[in-house]
């Protein structure tokens, strides 16, 4: 009998599944964000929000390849959030104030909206699968 095994696909041979240490990683660099905007009281969308992916990026980016990948996705998503955060504040000033009754509710619902979002990606990255952010600017490549 001639048996042949099956080869493999490119694509399924280059794919390495995350180990455990991997998936712990990307989902501090996820998690992080919520850290960043829990330590400046909420103003961690202007500042603190995108330090923690930074970080953990900067550490990782050369030895992980899936904490590479998912910390670059959770800086392009707080970036994309302080971008918001910041043009929101600053629609407030320019209107001496009176743009609050738009921005409050707005950023209360960006902040719901990006918490939810966080989460999903902190359980996909805790389950070893790649997670894109909707709507978010891919400044680090």
């Amino acid at each position: 009998m001639n048996e042949t095994t099956p080869t493999p696909s490119p694509a399924a041979s280059t794919v390495a599944t995350p180990s455990a240490d991997e998936r712990l990683w990307a989902l501090f660099a996820h998690l992080s964000i919520l850290l960043g905007g829990l330590v400046t009281g909420g103003w961690g969308f202007s500042i603190g929000c995108f330090l923690g992916p930074l970080i953990i990026w900067l550490i990782k980016k050369d030895t992980m390849p899936f904490v590479n990948d998912q910390a670059k996705e959770a800086l392009n998503f707080a970036i994309t959030l302080s971008i918001v955060g910041f043009s929101l504040l600053m629609l407030t000033i320019m209107s001496l104030g009176i743009g609050a009754l738009i921005t409050i509710p707005v950023m209360m619902f960006v902040g719901i909206v990006a918490l939810v979002l966080v989460i999903i990606a902190a359980v996909k990255a805790n389950e070893g699968v790649a997670y894109r952010y909707p709507a978010t600017l891919r400044l680090v490549k």
